[in-house]
């Protein structure tokens, strides 16, 4: 082998297993729960599950979800206050699994971003046909790169809207 290609692949393979070329692996998951007959009080009704490993190493196991602070009748009539919540891990196994998306590690800091700005939205934050879960995660599809809106018919259809969303982004599969 010459000494100008040999010199390549060990170049090559030193920047391979560098850590400053690791490339993260993170994977966000859009779930939806679908409202129970009668008044649930079981929300968020559609969420994110993020998981994977940054390039740094550091592991990501968490969930996002935008809903009522107190889930009441008191959301039929209008805004209420809103949170930023995380759910238990058995919350999101009852539910299903829409999509996936394999996301960059920029893409996720965009997410990141995204849940803070929704975390301090201030006063009656919360209002179930103008900024509710699904609101949340449309923005969350977007800014991951997917095309993404609130048809009024379904604001409150968590299922409904994620099969919309795969229909607008077709490469997501059926």
């Amino acid at each position: 082998m010459q000494k100008g290609k040999l010199w390549f692949l060990l170049c090559v393979l030193i920047a391979a297993f560098h850590p400053a070329s690791a490339r993260a692996d993170v994977v966000v998951s859009f779930y939806s729960r679908e409202l129970n007959v009668g008044f649930s009080t079981d929300f968020p009704h559609a969420f994110v599950v993020v998981r994977g490993q940054l390039a740094d190493g550091s592991a990501i196991d968490t969930n996002y979800g935008f809903t009522a602070k107190s889930v009441s009748p008191a959301i039929l009539l209008g805004s209420v206050k809103g949170v930023m919540e995380t759910r238990d891990p058995s919350y999101y196994l009852k539910s299903e699994k829409q999509f996936e998306v394999k996301v960059t590690e920029a893409q996720y800091g965009g997410l990141l971003k995204l849940v803070e700005k929704w975390r301090l939205l201030p006063g009656k934050s919360y209002n179930l046909d103008k900024r509710n879960c699904i609101h949340f995660v449309s923005e969350v599809a977007q800014v991951l790169g997917l095309k993404s809106e609130v048809p009024k018919k379904l604001v409150r259809k968590p299922g409904g809207f994620l099969q919309y969303v795969k229909s607008l982004n077709p490469w997501l599969g059926k």
